[in-house]
């Protein structure tokens, strides 16, 4: 074989093999996902981690750590008793680990993960995040913004991104680093797969687990609720390129933001369960019922 032939075939064969890797997911299992997960959350062993049947999404991470997944259909025989407005069974997006330094915010979507299988819950078509900002969570120490410094929670696609982002964060934020919106919206891997997974899955709810203020916030046109456990709604306002802007103002979709009381340290799981509770009463009354106001 000529030698420029042959230097010409190594170097497509190199870039077919950059492109492939630039395309696939981080490298790496879901079982050393799990581990690095546990080492930073814990409330949540390796093997639980790995016994919930996660699934790596076709796109990673500004840093290229895998973003996971778990879709959870309705029980068999529940499909018949759990009807949306769609006619279809309710389908739920629970989002944890926005902001990667509210470890809470992730630990507590994994232990409800947990429960979907009890007969409530089971007669939903669930899909669940439980770390949607890896990046943030896995830095030492954890911080809220992913890879790039954006705040993913300002990044969202909303209406007034344009005109209100940099001005909210120029003004009100005073140009707060933790808080930087991104250069343009939607310009980050996690925010376009969380978007894809809004457009794709389309969920009647929206329910997005924070920390640390300790309240319930809504957005979206059901009847709002008013107490969750021990946490009460206290309407925080509507901020440009935050999901509950996103969802529930510019989709037109119920959007619950569950700020749990402390960032690093779990709630009683007496507490976790209330509030699990109350919210499946309030999807049952106001969502499942098809009393949409």
């Amino acid at each position: 074989m000529p030698k420029i032939r042959r230097l010409a075939l190594l170097t497509l064969a190199a870039a077919l093999s950059l492109t492939e890797s630039l395309a696939a997911p981080a490298a790496g299992t879901t079982k050393e996902w799990c581990a690095a997960i546990g080492g930073r959350l814990g409330s949540v062993p390796p093997a639980l981690c790995q016994k919930l049947q996660l699934s790596p999404a076709p796109v990673v991470s500004a840093n290229r750590h895998a973003l996971m997944f778990r879709d959870v259909p309705p029980a068999p025989r529940k499909l018949a008793q759990a009807g949306s407005k769609t006619g279809r069974p309710l389908r739920i997006l629970l989002v944890g680990g926005i902001h990667g330094d509210e470890l809470t915010s992730a630990s507590i979507a994994f232990r409800w993960m947990q429960w979907l299988d009890e007969s409530e819950p089971a007669q939903y078509h669930w899909r669940v995040i439980p770390v949607a900002n890896p990046d943030g969570l896995l830095s030492s120490p954890p911080q809220r913004t992913n890879g790039h410094g954006v705040d993913l929670n300002r990044n969202f696609p909303t209406p007034d991104w344009v005109k209100d982002a940099h001005a909210y964060w120029d003004k009100k934020t005073r140009r707060d680093p933790r808080r930087f919106p991104g250069k343009e919206a939607n310009s980050e891997p996690e925010t376009r797969w969380m978007n894809s997974q809004i457009e794709s899955f389309k969920p009647d709810l929206i329910v997005s687990i924070h920390a640390p203020f300790g309240i319930l916030d809504y957005d979206g046109p059901a009847r709002q609720p008013r107490r969750f456990g021990n946490l009460n709604l206290n309407r925080l306002g509507i901020y440009p390129g935050s999901l509950g802007n996103y969802g529930g103002v510019h989709k037109n979709m119920p959007v619950i933001t569950i700020e749990l009381p402390n960032a690093t340290s779990m709630p009683p799981l007496r507490e976790q369960r209330e509030i699990w509770e109350d919210m499946l009463t309030w999807i049952r009354r106001n969502l499942a019922s098809k009393q949409l106001s």
